[in-house]
């Protein structure tokens, strides 16, 4: 064993060690989706569009929602061809999408102007996000299952 390799994230370990070597550009929109969230999560708050009936909705929630899930899909994409890629690589996607859903929290809190919110439902609408995105996932793996099986 390769030193400090049993200290490597284990999506890391799993795509060197199994051999899933899915193309770069098939990240390439997962990075960009990556950057957007970072980008809309930092944006001062006075930019952002302030419709009260938007508030009624909590539509700012659906956004983190969708914005994670969005990454979760994304990031998992290049890895649903490959014949080594496993539910349980798409749970640890998952997993960190949720981990940077609350570091971008705490970005919000102490890294910006202090003009954004630190706020719980915020991390709680990025996971529920991640987990939906996995969930649509899971569909979707059974239906091409079925459909290889038929």
């Amino acid at each position: 064993m390769e030193y400090g390799a049993a200290f490597w994230p284990p999506l890391f370990y799993f795509i060197f060690a199994k051999k899933v070597k899915p193309k770069f550009k098939l990240f390439v929109p997962a990075i960009i989706w990556f950057c957007i969230i970072f980008y809309l999560l930092i944006m001062p708050s006075d930019d952002i569009p302030n419709f009260p009936f938007l508030e009624l909705i909590y539509f700012d929630k659906w956004v983190h929602a969708g914005l994670f899930g969005g990454l979760v899909i994304l990031t998992s994409f290049p890895f649903f061809k490959t014949k080594y890629a496993s539910r349980s690589l798409y749970i640890q996607i998952t997993i960190y999408a949720i981990c940077y859903g609350v570091a971008m929290e705490y970005v919000q809190k102490y890294l910006t102007n202090g003009d954004r919110d630190f706020d719980i439902l915020d991390m709680v609408a990025d996971a529920a996000g991640a987990v939906i995105g996995l969930a649509l996932i899971n569909m979707w793996l059974k239906k091409q299952e079925k459909k290889t099986s038929a």
